[in-house]
């Protein structure tokens, strides 16, 4: 398929889950840089720590998260500056629908899930559109493996639905060393069918302990 000489957006690839539980959550995302058929980087990180507890994973056009994940940074110290406090994981996930909606015109080629714990210490799980549209979720997938994950964590997890009266907890049952244990399997799975996941998967933990990362390898090629 033959590409607009202005088209200015390049996917580089990769893969991001998160997963909430009662007291911590998980978010993790590979390592690998890609262009179409070229890899550029084998230990690039696509998790940002925004917050006390609070982590941005990003897939996409790399150009475009960097700026977003700044933008972010900035708007958050000044938070801080002004509040005297970090900014709470619910209230990071409206400021990031807000940016994503303002460059909606022009936006950022960016496909983020956010994760980490809400005000009464809860695992919570925000999973994006590349214009801003979220929800808090038990469990998120994003990136070009995602379509890989996700059923696997639909077929293990089974977050109950929205419209279900009266409303239940979207966390999922897991503990947490089971749930690192499934990210890890999931990745390994996605890594034999997309070839632009791979290399090394970074996992961040996140409990009332603070934050916590590992790293294992993946397939290389």
């Amino acid at each position: 398929m033959s590409r607009r000489g202005d088209w200015v957006y390049e996917n580089n690839g990769g893969t991001c889950v998160a997963i909430a539980g009662a007291d911590y959550c998980v978010v993790a995302a590979d390592t690998r840089l890609s262009v179409g058929y070229n890899i550029l980087t084998r230990d690039h990180s696509k998790i940002c720590e925004l917050a006390d507890k609070c982590v941005l994973a990003s897939s996409g056009f790399q150009g475009d998260i960097k700026a977003l994940h700044k933008n972010l940074a900035a708007r958050e110290l000044l938070y801080q500056h002004q509040h005297n406090k970090s900014m709470s994981c619910p209230a990071m996930a409206q400021l990031l629908s807000n940016t994503l909606y303002y460059k909606r015109f022009f936006p950022y080629y960016a496909f983020n899930v956010l994760g980490g714990l809400d005000s009464e210490g809860k695992g919570c799980v925000f999973t994006y559109d590349a214009v801003g549209s979220y929800e808090r979720t038990g469990y998120s997938a994003q990136g070009t493996g995602s379509s890989l994950i996700m059923p696997v964590l639909d077929n293990q997890l089974k977050s109950p639905s929205p419209l279900l009266l009266p409303a239940r907890d979207a966390v999922t049952p897991l503990s947490e060393s089971e749930a690192v244990d499934l990210v890890k399997d999931v990745f390994a799975s996605a890594t034999e069918r997309d070839i632009y996941t791979g290399d090394k998967l970074e996992i961040v933990v996140i409990n009332k302990a603070g934050t916590k990362r590992e790293y294992i390898d993946l397939r290389k090629d």
